[in-house]
């Protein structure tokens, strides 16, 4: 009998389902395009304080693990071409797997301290990118177009991909079948709806997916519309969201 019940013990522990890892989070990859073009003036105090804030907290909240991208593209005339710098977060997390309390801590102490020092080089190269000038003839055209290919390429990586674009958002390329908001901005918003859902037609060659779009814009709360025309906005808010049923976030 007593063996009886010492087998039937043994079956029910064998059912057990061991403890499955804990799933680990997809990668972030995060793009910044930053204007250099003439329209955006980066040396501006409120613009560059804005910008700086802004770029610290992009380092601090979307680089914390191993494997985490940056890239950072220079909106021009050529800004699919213009990638000015790339980062990816090394510091990894030794393995925790049967350490105690004290040894855990340990672990992590050493890797956030690890991870701080890659963060702070990083916002230093970052910080360089966004003071620095464009005076070449480049500045001259805004090809924002030109960062969708750029996005649908992070999009393969599998990784969750945030954007950001430091930027007025006025597309101004000269050439057929383009926009130059510059010389022709959408008045309305209807307006606006009808050249995006136009434009989307041309672009929708690029599978972007779903990324996190952020805009941070370039103007100071009391713009007049005139500065800072809303119609723009709602322009680049209904054009993606016809390539992607992606939402638009405003700073």
């Amino acid at each position: 009998m007593l063996s009886i019940t010492m087998l039937s013990l043994a079956s029910c522990g064998g059912d057990k389902e061991e403890e499955k890892p804990a799933a680990v989070d997809a990668p972030v990859y995060t793009l910044v395009f930053l204007d250099k073009t003439q329209s955006v003036h980066v040396d501006k105090q409120y613009v560059n304080d804005k910008y700086r804030q802004t770029l610290t907290d992009i380092i601090e909240t979307n680089m914390k693990n191993k494997g985490d991208k940056l890239d950072v593209y220079f909106i021009h005339e050529n800004t699919s071409k213009a990638r000015a710098l790339s980062l990816t977060v090394r510091s990894e997390k030794d393995n925790m797997e049967g350490s105690n309390a004290t040894d855990r801590e340990g672990i992590e102490t050493a890797f956030q301290l690890s991870l701080q020092k890659e963060k702070s080089i990083y916002l230093r190269q970052l910080l360089a990118k966004l003071n620095q000038q464009n005076t070449g003839a480049s500045n001259q055209s805004t090809d924002i177009w030109a960062s969708l290919p750029v996005i649908a390429k992070a999009g393969e990586s599998g990784s969750e991909v945030k954007v950001y674009y430091f930027s007025d958002m006025v597309e101004s390329v000269k050439g057929a079948n383009r926009r130059d908001f510059h010389i022709k901005p959408p008045k309305t918003d209807a307006e606006a709806e009808q050249d995006a859902k136009e434009d989307s037609k041309q672009l929708e060659k690029y599978a972007i997916g779903s990324p996190q779009v952020i805009i941070v814009s370039p103007f100071e709360p009391t713009a007049s519309s005139k500065e800072n025309n809303p119609h723009v906005t709602h322009y680049w808010s209904t054009l993606f969201q016809e390539l992607g049923g992606v939402s638009v976030e405003e700073l």
